[in-house]
C-alpha cells in the first residue's frame, strides 16, 4: 500500500463528481424532478457507484473505476417534455440494455460499428448547447462570471482535471462574498426515494435509445480503452453487464445509468498510481469509500446548489462539457468522407426537432446514418 492509491482514489472521485454534478442538477430540472427526488437521484447513483467499483475492481484485480453516463445526464437535461416517471422508466429501459449488452457479445460489436464520425457528431449535438449556455451566462453577472471563466482558462494550462472542480469551489466562495447567497442550508442526510416509472414509447425512442447509444459508444468504450492503454485485458461483457445491472437496481430510486469511467479511471491506472500494475486494483475500495460518503451527504450539496445563483450552475456545467465537445468535433470531423454525415448529426441533434414525441439525440443519429447510407450508396 502507498499513500500514491487513495490519494489517485480520491482525486478521481472529486474531479468526477464535482466536475459534473451540476449537470445532474440541471438533468433533473429538466424533467421535473422534485428536491427530495434530486436528492435521492445523487444518493442512488452514489451508492450504485461504489458497489460496481468495489465489486468489480475485487473480482478481476483491476482499477475498473465506474461513473455516471456526462453525456447522457447532458441529453437528458437538453430533452424536453418528459416527466421524472418518464426519465425513470428510460433509465430502466437502459439498464435492461446495457446488461443485455454485456451478456451477449454480437451487441457489443454492434455499438462497435457505429461509425465513430456519426456517434461523436450526435454527442456533440447533446453537449455544445450547454457550452453555449456557459457563455451565455457573462452578460448577466460579470462580477460573478468574469473571474470564474478566467481561473477556469488558467487552471486547465496546468491541472485540466482539476478545472471545473475550481470554478465550482471558487463560485461557491465568490457567491457568498458578492452577497448573491444569503446563507447556508441546514445539513441533512440523504434518503431514497421511489418514483414508479412510466414507459412510452417515445420515452422509449427519445431517451432510453440515445442514453444508451452515447453510454456505449463515449464512455463504455472509452473506459474500456484506457484499461487496456495501461496493460489491462478487462472482459468487456461482464463489466458492462454488472453496470447495467447496478443501474437497474438504482434507476427506480431516480439515478441516471452507470458506466465505465474514462478520465476518472485514467487517473488510476497510470503508473503514478503505483509502479505495480497488479495492486492498482485498491484504488477501487478508496474510490468507492469516497463516493458512499457523498451518498450520505448528497442531499445537503443539492439543497447547496439550489441556493447558488442560476448562471453559476449554468456556467460550471457548461465548461465541464467543454472538453468533451472539443474532442466530440475532434472525432467527428477526422474522417474527410465522413464530414457531412457527422455534421449533419450535430446540426439535427442540437436543434430542437422532435417528431412524433421523439427528441433531437434519436433523429440526429438516424439523419447522420442515413447521409452515410446514401454515400454509400454511390457508386465508384
Amino acid at each position: 500500500m502507498r499513500l500514491s492509491i487513495p490519494s489517485s482514489a480520491f482525486v478521481a472521485a472529486v474531479v468526477g463528481f464535482g466536475g459534473t454534478l451540476a449537470l445532474i442538477i440541471a438533468a433533473a430540472d429538466a424533467v421535473g424532478a422534485t428536491r427530495e427526488q434530486t436528492a435521492s437521484w445523487v444518493a442512488a447513483i452514489c451508492l450504485a457507484l461504489a458497489f460496481e467499483t468495489l465489486w468489480l475492481s475485487w473480482r478481476y484485480r483491476m482499477p475498473v473505476i465506474t461513473a455516471w453516463s456526462t453525456p447522457g445526464a447532458a441529453l437528458i437535461a437538453a430533452s424536453n417534455g418528459y416527466t421524472m416517471n418518464d426519465a425513470v422508466g428510460a433509465f430502466i429501459v437502459t439498464a435492461l440494455m446495457l446488461a443485455a449488452t454485456g451478456l451477449f457479445r454480437p451487441l457489443t460489436r454492434f455499438i462497435s460499428r457505429i461509425p465513430t464520425s456519426v456517434a461523436s457528431g450526435m454527442l456533440a449535438g447533446i453537449v455544445v448547447t450547454f457550452v453555449i449556455g456557459a457563455a451565455e451566462t457573462l452578460p448577466a453577472d460579470p462580477q460573478l462570471i468574469l473571474p470564474l471563466l478566467a481561473a477556469f482558462f488558467i487552471v486547465r494550462l496546468f491541472n485540466p482535471a482539476l478545472s471545473v472542480l475550481v470554478v465550482l469551489v471558487g463560485g461557491v466562495v465568490l457567491a457568498f462574498a458578492l452577497g448573491r447567497v444569503d446563507s447556508l442550508p441546514p445539513p441533512e442526510l440523504s434518503t431514497l426515494v421511489f418514483t414508479v416509472p412510466s414507459f412510452s414509447l417515445s420515452a422509449v425512442i427519445g431517451l432510453a435509445v440515445p442514453l444508451y447509444l452515447v453510454t456505449m459508444a463515449s464512455q463504455n468504450l472509452s473506459g474500456l480503452a484506457v484499461l487496456k492503454a495501461s496493460g489491462y485485458e478487462p472482459p468487456a461483457g461482464p463489466l458492462i453487464a454488472v453496470t447495467g445491472f447496478f443501474s437497474l437496481i438504482s434507476a427506480p430510486f431516480n439515478a441516471l445509468t452507470t458506466n465505465l469511467a474514462a478520465i476518472s479511471a485514467a487517473i488510476c491506472t497510470g503508473s503514478d498510481t503505483h509502479p505495480d500494475p497488479g495492486k492498482r486494483w485498491l484504488t477501487g475500495p478508496f474510490y468507492a469509500l469516497a463516493y458512499i460518503i457523498f451518498a450520505i451527504f448528497g442531499a445537503s450539496l443539492v439543497a447547496l446548489f439550489a441556493v447558488l445563483p442560476p448562471g453559476l450552475i449554468v456556467l460550471v456545467a457548461g465548461l465541464g462539457l467543454l472538453a468533451p465537445l472539443a474532442n466530440a468535433l475532434a472525432i467527428a470531423l477526422d474522417a474527410p468522407a465522413e464530414r457531412i454525415a457527422a455534421t449533419t448529426a450535430f446540426a439535427v441533434t442540437s436543434s430542437s426537432l422532435s417528431l412524433f414525441g421523439i427528441g433531437s439525440a434519436f433523429w440526429g443519429l438516424v439523419a447522420g446514418l442515413a447521409v452515410l447510407g446514401l454515400q454509400a450508396m454511390k457508386k465508384p
